[in-house]
This record gives C-alpha cells, structure tokens and sequence, in this order.
C-alpha cells in the first residue's frame, strides 16, 4: 500500500517539474528556394531593373507557379499598394512606378512573404497543460518583396523583413481551463 502514494508522489514531482521534452513545440516553414533570410536576399539582390527577364526571376526562384510564396498582382493591386489613400500622389513615387500604373495591363508584380518561424514552449508542463501559465519562445525570420514588371523585364523592385525574429510570449489565466 505504500508503493501507491509513493509512485502518485513521483508522478506529481514528475509532472510539476519543468521537462522541456514534454513541451509542446512547432515549426512555420513555407517551402522554399531559400533556406533562410540571407539566401532570399542574395537571391533579390541579383535581379537589375530594366535588365532582369521573367525567366531569369524563375531561375532565381520568384516564380509564382513553383514557389507558393509568390503571388501575382495585376495593376489594380499595384494601385492599391501604392496610392493607398488621396494623401499619396502619383508625382510623389518614384518614376518605373509611375511607368507601370501608365502600364495598366502589361503590368504586373510578383510579391514575395517568406516567413520561417519555430516555436518552442518552455517553463512549468502541469501550468502550461491546464493553461495557467503558458511561454513560448519563436525565432525565425521574415523577407518580403514587391517586383514590379512590364513587358517581360523588371522595372522596379522593393524589400522589407526582419532577419532575426526572436520573441517571447506568456500568457497567464489564473482561472486556467475556466
């Protein structure tokens, strides 16, 4: 009768201790050419306005039909993302902008969101199951893109990210489950 309370204490002990194996944990990876943050960028840094072909851009991996981070916009959506409000005028963009909103349907522009993230929960694994107390710890990165096109060449192209993602997050509920 004593094995009982001695193997419930060592499972509570066992339970209540902050086992980084039982956490849960999680990746956020869109396939991609690109490992990481560093590639995508080398790899955006090599197409030249007015030079680089829609054929180069699939070699160097911005190909919306093989890459699913890539979207196609049409001119409406280079509108959108350029003159979002009456404050922004078109003398005040740059001019292959404004050469490809004149452009109308032989626009067009590939938007890139690479993003990699891998969460991992950590701290006390009995407050994290009954939701009391809950941390998670995700690092990753983020790139982004805008490449404006017109008659198979690239006129312009923009980017934007966060190369080294590195965030933490508690959430407490002193009610936990309820």
């Amino acid at each position: 009768m004593k094995t009982i309370p001695l193997f419930l204490g060592a499972l509570i002990l066992w339970f209540t201790s902050g086992c980084a194996a039982m956490h849960s944990s999680g990746r956020s990876e869109a396939k991609s050419p690109w490992p990481d943050f560093a590639a995508a960028k080398a790899a955006f840094d090599s197409i030249t306005p007015g030079q680089t072909s829609i054929a180069e851009l699939r070699t160097l991996g911005f190909d919306p039909y093989a890459n699913p981070n890539v979207r196609i916009l049409n001119y409406l959506d280079i509108q959108n993302r350029f003159l979002p409000n009456q404050s922004v005028r078109l003398e005040d963009l740059p001019a292959p902008v404004r050469q490809s909103l004149a452009g109308k349907e032989s626009s067009m522009a590939y938007e890139l969101d690479l993003t990699v993230v891998r969460s991992q929960r950590y701290g006390n694994l009995a407050l994290d199951m009954l939701a009391f107390n809950r941390k998670t710890h995700e690092t990753g990165c983020n790139f982004k893109a805008l490449i404006l096109l017109n008659h198979d060449k690239v006129l312009y192209k923009l980017w934007s990210g966060q190369p080294n993602l590195d965030r933490y997050e508690q959430k407490k509920k002193p009610l936990g489950p309820l």
